[in-house]
């Protein structure tokens, strides 16, 4: 198959599920929303858990978010992050909580492009054009854009640019240099991106306001930190 196919599915997807969660959202009370607002929450507080489960040691885990914090905080991450969806609200609002948009497409771009099936599934797009595992991936963000978008409204659609971002770039990191992360490495970035959903769940469920996008350099510095150590025998 020709690789990026994969990313081009899972981008279709994301829009389509968006599209029908917006018109479901018409017709479910507001009530009912914030119930299942709470859900999804709780949802995602569990899959973040099991994500940061996946570290092989705690302490790598540790350093890994300790600096990509610092990373993320001092490139002002989230700030530009929350500046894209501001303008977008500013350029296209149709109504709604201010801010909602911003939130939608934070939350909605973390939970799609963070996780071992987004890398797993570029490499293999990438380098075999097997989409095996993206169409699977494709299938679950769907689903969940149809449940964000009758919740959180349309910033859900601005998800689909990220997916393609983030997926296509990988998937064409992998075509030009046949390789990819060690089972070791994909651990360690997928528990760094466990504590940024950990983030995103407490939002979700108005515990506290974090800034998650500055979390975002830890999926870098977790993977090559863990390659580093292991290469020298620490780990």
């Amino acid at each position: 198959m020709i690789p990026g196919l994969g990313t081009v599915l899972n981008t279709g997807t994301v829009i389509a599920g968006a599209a029908v969660g917006l018109t479901l959202g018409r017709v479910i009370p507001e009530s009912l929303q914030r119930t299942i607002r709470v859900a999804i929450g709780l949802f995602v507080a569990v899959i973040g858990i099991q994500m940061a489960l996946k570290t092989r040691n705690p302490l790598v885990l540790l350093l890994s978010v300790l600096a990509g914090v610092v990373i993320g905080e001092l490139l002002r991450l989230d700030d530009g992050v929350q500046a894209i969806g501001a303008w977008a609200e500013r350029r296209l609002r149709r109504g709604g909580q201010p801010g909602r948009v911003s939130l939608a497409f934070i939350t909605t771009s973390l939970i799609f492009c963070v996780g071992p099936l987004t890398v797993l599934g570029s490499f293999l797009d990438g380098t075999r054009g097997d989409i095996t595992l993206l169409a699977i991936k494709s299938t679950l963000d769907g689903v969940t854009s149809i449940v964000f978008a009758a919740t959180l409204g349309w910033g859900v659609f601005l998800s689909a640019a990220s997916v393609l971002l983030v997926q296509g770039s990988l998937t064409l990191v992998a075509f030009l240099i046949h390789a990819g992360l060690s089972d070791l490495q994909t651990g360690e970035l997928t528990a760094a991106g466990g504590i940024a959903v950990l983030g995103i769940a407490l939002g979700l469920l108005e515990v506290k306001v974090i800034k998650v996008a500055n979390f975002l350099p830890a999926l870098l510095v977790a993977p090559l930190l863990a390659g580093v150590l292991h290469a020298v025998g620490l780990l």
